[in-house]
């Protein structure tokens, strides 16, 4: 089925409301020229949050510049797999795409998406290149000096809590991951309602992610030194121990299915005490129309285990342009990708209480900090970003869905968590 025929497509020509939100985009100085011929330009978009942003806006980009962007919104599993599909079989029914940070070895490998290096150095000026982090330029869309995708959205791991909670039990905030364990069991308090933690459990990538992230904080690491997998390291069995106990008693009942979205829902409606994010979804716990937390919550540096240095994690995602379509659509989707990340937009997103971040003039914005005094954690973290939470390989895809199944079988209780990791590593070193 062509990307124009899905829902979501038609959504995205026909929506109009997002004019209103992105009015301060009509004037001042543009971050893409005007162009000549009207064209259509297919995008496929995970499905977080910036995903019915940028519907909204494609209206206005297309009254601007005569290029009209349909925006697929797609899962997690469902992106990849299509996108994959198209780049191999030259199909070109995406012109571009969001691209996990992760994804970058397997697609520069492949040869998927264009190097954009070229166009960074021709348009430095335009984009305002000393604008974007370091961290966000190094680590999002680059593998190995290879620019293959456009910082769009980085992600910084944070720790976000219940102020109100911490302090009737007499709690401070965690400082260590021991901290943390400690206080999701002080805190859960099943007969009314609340849990002192919640994280991914679903099979498949939520889980994979998640348990990466935390076992990276306790110690371990599914490399080893040499590059290869290192996946049933005693370490890693220690710290996927510590997360199946987190689950067992002190998470919701259900959190076995948890993904991003019910995890984020789990703490808006007050249910759960703390839980390991990523900032895109921290704005929408001011909002009072699908908040019941608003002005309750702190947000911190997520700990790291006793001894250990900060960690300062990050993800998210790039704009990637399909290696396959022909220069003048490769013209107009850049346009398109310089438009998207620009500091205008970014701040559009806010508005919409949607956390995008790569630019430090939006990040260090004083009415910005005043109404999200979290962005200085965000500032911090992408100063100082590690982007290797999670291994940017190509084999990475694959080891994810190894871990996906691997650990969501231990939080079920069908599987050891020593035994697992065996088997996930057994499977992992084949790769390789």
């Amino acid at each position: 089925m062509k990307p124009s025929q899905t829902t979501s497509r038609r959504m995205a020509l026909g929506m109009t409301a997002g004019l209103g939100l992105a009015a301060g985009l009509a004037t001042g100085r543009s971050a893409v020229a005007q162009t000549t011929a009207p064209m259509t330009l297919n995008m496929a978009c995970m499905n977080d949050p910036f995903a019915t942003v940028l519907v909204r806006l494609a209206p206005l980009y297309a009254q601007r510049t005569g290029v009209r962007v349909n925006v697929d919104i797609l899962s997690y599993p469902e992106l990849l797999s299509r996108i994959t599909a198209d780049f191999v079989g030259r199909t070109r029914n995406y012109d571009l795409s969001t691209m996990d940070i992760v994804w970058a070895g397997q697609f520069a490998e492949a040869g998927h998406t264009i190097e954009l290096g070229p166009m960074i150095q021709r348009d430095s000026a335009e984009i305002g290149l000393d604008d974007i982090y370091q961290a966000a330029i190094l680590g999002i869309g680059n593998f190995r000096g290879r620019q293959i995708a456009f910082p769009f959205a980085a992600y910084v791991n944070v720790l976000a809590f219940r102020r109100d909670v911490y302090e009737r039990a007499g709690l401070q905030p965690p400082q260590t991951m021991e901290e943390l364990i400690s206080s999701a069991q002080r805190l859960t308090d099943a007969p009314n309602n609340m849990y002192g933690w919640a994280a991914n459990g679903r099979r498949g990538p939520p889980v994979a992610q998640d348990w990466m992230t935390y076992n990276a904080q306790i110690g371990g690491s599914i490399l080893g030194t040499d590059g290869r997998p290192a996946i049933n390291s005693p370490a890693n069995a220690r710290s996927l121990t510590v997360y199946r106990d987190l689950f067992r008693i002190s998470a919701p009942p259900g959190a076995v299915n948890y993904d991003w979205a019910a995890r984020h829902e789990a703490f808006r409606q007050g249910i759960v005490a703390q839980h390991q994010i990523w900032t895109i979804s921290i704005p929408s716990y001011e909002n009072p129309e699908i908040s019941r937390i608003v002005g309750r919550t702190g947000i911190m540096l997520a700990p790291t285990a006793a001894g250990m240095a900060k960690r300062y994690g990050i993800g998210g995602w790039g704009l990637a342009i399909n290696a396959g379509i022909d220069e003048r659509r490769r013209e107009a989707a850049w346009g398109f990708v310089k438009w998207a990340s620009s500091a205008e937009v970014q701040r559009q997103f806010l508005d919409a209480n949607v956390g995008v971040f790569t630019r430090k003039s939006v990040v260090n914005d004083p009415a910005l900090r005043a109404r999200f005094p979290f962005l200085s954690v965000v500032d911090e973290s992408l100063t100082n970003g590690d982007a290797d939470f999670r291994p940017r390989i190509p084999q990475y895809p694959q080891i994810q869905d190894l871990l996906g199944t691997a650990v969501n079988s231990v939080l079920v209780g069908t599987a050891d968590p020593q035994r697992s990791l065996d088997d996930a590593q057994a499977r992992a070193v084949r790769l390789f």
